[in-house]
């Protein structure tokens, strides 16, 4: 299997084509606190990794991690770093530029059971905000209500992402996989003031299922991101939501082309 950093990055010092895009982080959770970052623009040779969908691979390292690493033209951020909601606006930006913003999705109306497609705008997502600032190193400081455990959690970076979808997909079919607590212990920087890893990962696999998931609705609530989730009207007038997610769908106006 071939190791993360055996990727080769985008040349910085070439004058390519390029354009800023406005990181909905704000760069508050990163070393280097950029808000923005210069992107390229999708090329012809892109469109061999797009097209290489492997299903029993995952897109975030088939397809998402090596455009990053073709199209970002900066030196103090490097792509496995990039929070989610980031990756969003950059992948977006991508599609936009070379495909246009429209998007259209196919739904069920729920009264008929017909299907029919609606159309709209990318560019026209909003942006939910951190309801905390984090630290200087962009880590929470929180007290768990049973355990009254002190901690500093972070969010998950794309690196640790891919990291935790390898480990899961090692696991035979047979076994019980422990996402919860694998995402626990990436989570979880530091424990009542140390960073012992051994302790950390002890410590998730007893913690209370009430810790739990106050961890897992405090990240949610701070975690800054796109609003994917759109409501449209279906022809029975009933209201319909969806989401928005970048899989292969995300993608598809590209192949063939």
């Amino acid at each position: 299997m071939e190791k993360i950093d055996e990727y080769k990055y985008a040349q910085q010092d070439f004058n390519l084509p390029h354009d800023v895009v406005q990181l909905p982080s704000g760069g508050i959770f990163y070393k280097s606190k950029k808000k923005s970052v210069k992107v390229g623009y999708l090329t012809a040779s892109d469109e061999n990794i797009i097209s290489n969908v492997d299903s029993r691979k995952s897109i975030k390292e088939t397809i998402i991690l090596p455009l990053l690493r073709n199209r970002i033209y900066e030196k103090e951020l490097r792509p496995e770093e990039l929070l989610n909601c980031d990756i969003e606006a950059i992948l977006i930006f991508l599609r936009n530029t070379s495909f246009g913003p429209e998007y259209t999705v196919s739904l069920e109306d729920p009264v008929t059971g017909k299907k029919f497609t609606h159309k709209f705008n990318l560019d026209e997502l909003n942006i939910k905000k951190t309801k905390n600032l984090p630290d200087e190193e962009g880590l929470f400081l929180i007290e768990l209500p049973i355990s009254k455990s002190v901690i500093k959690v972070k969010l998950l970076n794309l690196l640790d992402n891919i990291e935790i979808e390898r480990i899961l997909e090692s696991y035979p079919a047979d076994r019980i996989t422990p996402t919860i607590t694998l995402k626990l212990t990436k989570q979880i920087v530091e424990l009542n003031g140390k960073r012992d890893l051994q302790e950390i990962a002890l410590f998730t696999e007893n913690m209370p299922i009430a810790d739990s998931k106050y961890i897992r609705k405090f990240l949610a609530d701070n975690e800054p991101g796109l609003e994917l989730t759109k409501t449209t009207t279906a022809p029975s007038g009933e209201k319909v939501s969806f989401g928005i997610t970048f899989g292969v769908e995300f993608f598809r106006p590209f192949f063939g082309v």
